[in-house]
């Protein structure tokens, strides 16, 4: 199985980025589907999931701002990330596992992307 994502870059504040994220090599449709990040000197933190019954759920610091979306056709899952802010910052990854649950913790998911980097600046 491979992730490899798309669609970081640098912005200023109160702008957007959409990421995406590609799987290949299993059955896109019957996975869950989860986005982290990651600061310098901090740990990798939850961000957005998808399960495979398109049921989503965001952290706190994101809800309001950023969508989680798939295209099971398409074997692509992204991160559509409006209103940007300074702390926003982070390598951004995306995650994958079997299972229609809610999942939020790294450890949860099985396979990752190799990250893209979102710089919001002020």
């Amino acid at each position: 199985v491979q992730l490899v994502e798309s669609g970081g870059g640098l912005v200023q504040a109160g702008g957007s980025l959409r990421l995406s994220c590609t799987i290949s090599g299993r059955t896109f449709s019957t996975y869950a589907m989860g986005w982290f990040r990651q600061a310098p000197e901090k740990e990798r933190e939850f961000v957005a999931t998808s399960g495979w019954t398109f049921n989503t759920y965001y952290a706190d610091s994101v809800k309001g701002r950023f969508t989680i979306s798939r295209d099971n056709a398409k074997n692509t899952v992204f991160l559509q990330m409006n209103s940007l802010k300074p702390e926003d910052t982070a390598v951004y990854y995306c995650a994958a596992r079997e299972g229609a649950a809610i999942f939020t913790i790294p450890s949860q998911y099985e396979y990752w992307g190799q990250g893209t980097q979102v710089t919001v600046s002020s």
